[in-house]
């Protein structure tokens, strides 16, 4: 038996964020010379970098561990089912909106890839979807996960619960657009 790279877009954020990581704690501030993305967004070249590199950042192990317990837990399974250059896409775009809404109403820096997490998390209740249904499992997990956003935002925390809701909500859409004419037969009648 060998080991196989099964979800080369999944891993590779993965050994990024933790190669990073491992850089920060050498270099100290590497971290957050590259991979936070700051609301002082002056349109320097590193800050369009950082739109992007932000998802790449973490503040600690803890933090890093948590987001990816997640992301390798789910990611691979939708990185199978829409294709590594869709799910690519997906967080590229979420890490764009994430770092645009963050600089135009926030003050604060952003790092991480919880964005991401939710994002999997809300995509992953589409796996199951036909044609003119919506899941119940994704209202429950709607109301479940946005429910829960709301109420960790009034917690004096440096977790930011806004771009948890706006990966949902990217995940959401995603859902809805990749899976729009996808045809799935019903399941088998029991007999």
């Amino acid at each position: 038996m060998r080991i196989r790279y099964n979800a080369p877009v999944v891993l590779t954020l993965t050994l990024l964020s933790t190669a990073i990581l491992v850089v920060n704690q050498v270099i100290g501030g590497f971290t957050q010379a590259f991979f936070v993305s700051y609301p002082d967004f002056s349109g320097t070249l590193l800050d369009f970098l950082r739109l992007f590199s932000h998802v790449l950042g973490h503040q600690n192990w803890l933090h890093l561990m948590s987001n990816f317990s997640f992301i390798l837990l789910i990611g691979p399974v939708l990185e199978e089912k829409y294709g590594s250059a869709a799910l690519l896409v997906m967080f590229l775009v979420t890490a764009l909106v994430t770092g645009i809404l963050n600089i135009l109403f926030f003050s604060t820096g952003l790092m991480g890839a919880s964005g991401f997490v939710f994002m999997l998390i809300l995509l992953s209740s589409f796996t199951n979807i036909r044609s003119g249904e919506i899941p119940l499992t994704f209202v429950l997990i709607v109301v479940l996960f946005l429910a829960k956003e709301f109420i960790n935002a009034f917690a004096e925390d440096s977790i930011s619960q806004f771009a948890h809701i706006i990966g949902g909500i990217c995940g959401s859409m995603f859902g809805f657009l990749f899976t729009k004419g996808t045809k799935q037969s019903s399941p088998p009648a029991v007999q």
